[in-house]
């Protein structure tokens, strides 16, 4: 046993970790005074050390030489994890990347406890893979073994669901009936549990967790949806080319849409068979543009320009998109409406899943008194209304959206490993 351990969310978009000490409880600074760190990295071309979250992606953005990478979490569990990747010029496995990333988050913690760390509770979605149990252990199993290969000893998993309810249920009074609604970049995960701040020491939880679903659709879906109706038509998507008028490839606006595969776009072979496309394209003004993007390897600032389109979109009724890094003075106005249609299907499958927990667990939607929202993609008008109607009778508790999850593995971590 010992009196010093951690909890570490390693998500999707953004990341965190929380040390328990002694019975205190706390959330462990990254970057600056900033708990969560958005989970980017970046190798500099000549250099042997990476840079991280925010840091990552301003070097990138600067157009500094080097090779950007995020969403790393995605990979897990997937045929792409064995692959591995080139940076700079040479061959590096994910999982050393991964587990870089995680150094940087270990030596902080380390540094704020004046201490080693060597007892970690690891946060996992409900589902690392939808519907396939094998690529599910798998992905547990990959990053154990980087937990492993960072220094931890010893090393346990929670939901991440159920890590964001130990976080809110230090602050509850009497017994609640609550579902976990945790949405983030890359997963949609929900628990039914009870909650007391009387149950805050048990370190057995299995009576009080009633059932656990979840799906693998987080914002960084949403941010697909939103550019493939939106951005790729005015990048040439659905457009046409050559004699027989057929449509162009799609594959290239689907990669250039997601955050896991825009790297894979920069080959030779794409921008020279793009090149040829354009001759024979029937818009060359949009068309060309997806081969500017490819010559100038920009489809990440693309992307992060959609991604901040969504958030403008949270408060507005109306943005208007500014991608003058491809061309000058091109910008794109888009409503919430669109936006909100691209989606739809995504929030239903979401709010199937949440309709489904509470099925498991055995109780009526009106029977819950608490909703915890957790994770930056609930903070989406669209969710928001669909939760608030899957539950009118409960209360909404959505404070520390980006850091609950971390703060309640730590939580955790004291139960099952502290003395």
């Amino acid at each position: 046993m010992t009196n010093i351990s951690c909890g570490i969310d390693f998500g999707t978009s953004n990341s965190s970790i929380a040390v328990a000490n002694n019975g205190n409880i706390s959330l462990v600074p990254i970057e600056g005074t900033s708990v969560t760190i958005p989970s980017a990295i970046f190798y500099p071309y000549k250099e042997n050390i990476p840079h991280y979250g925010k840091a990552a992606i301003s070097m990138f953005f600067e157009r500094k030489e080097g090779r950007f990478m995020r969403s790393l979490k995605r990979v897990l569990g997937t045929s792409v994890m064995k692959q591995g990747t080139i940076i700079n010029g040479r061959p590096m496995k994910f999982e050393k990347i991964i587990a870089e990333f995680l150094i940087n988050l270990k030596a902080k913690a380390e540094s704020m406890a004046g201490q080693g760390i060597e007892h970690v509770v690891m946060g996992r979605p409900v589902h690392f893979v939808d519907n396939d149990p094998e690529a599910d252990k798998r992905a547990e199993a990959e990053l154990r073994e980087v937990a492993r290969s960072v220094g931890f000893a010893h090393i346990d998993f929670q939901f991440e669901p159920i890590a964001a309810a130990f976080a809110h249920e230090v602050k509850l009074s009497g017994e609640k009936l609550a579902i976990v609604v945790d949405l983030g970049g890359g997963t949609s995960d929900f628990t039914v549990i009870r909650l007391s701040n009387q149950y805050v020491h048990k370190t057995d939880r299995t009576s009080d967790i009633l059932a656990n679903t979840g799906v693998r659709i987080g914002g960084n879906d949403f941010d697909k949806d939103l550019s493939l109706a939106a951005v790729m038509p005015e990048l040439g998507y659905k457009t046409t080319y050559g004699d027989k008028r057929l449509e162009v490839p799609l594959k290239p606006y689907f990669d250039l849409s997601e955050w896991s595969k825009i790297n894979f776009l920069y080959t030779t072979k794409m921008v020279v068979q793009t090149r040829q496309m354009l001759f024979q394209s029937h818009d060359k003004t949009r068309f060309g543009r997806l081969l500017r993007v490819l010559e100038q390897e920009s489809g990440h600032a693309l992307l992060a320009s959609v991604e901040d389109t969504k958030i403008a979109l949270t408060e507005q009724a109306e943005y208007n998109a500014s991608f003058d890094f491809i061309e000058n003075s091109f910008s794109i106005q888009i409503k919430r409406k669109l936006f909100e249609d691209a989606i739809r299907e995504e929030v239903e499958k979401i709010s199937d899943s949440a309709r489904q927990c509470v099925q498991e667990a055995g109780v009526k939607r009106e029977d819950i008194d608490l909703v915890i929202l957790t994770g930056g993609t609930t903070e989406v008008p669209l969710v928001q209304q669909e939760f608030k109607l899957l539950f009118p009778n409960a209360a909404i508790a959505d404070e520390n959206k980006l850091s609950s999850v971390g703060l309640g593995l730590a939580y955790d971590s004291q139960n099952k490993f502290g003395r």
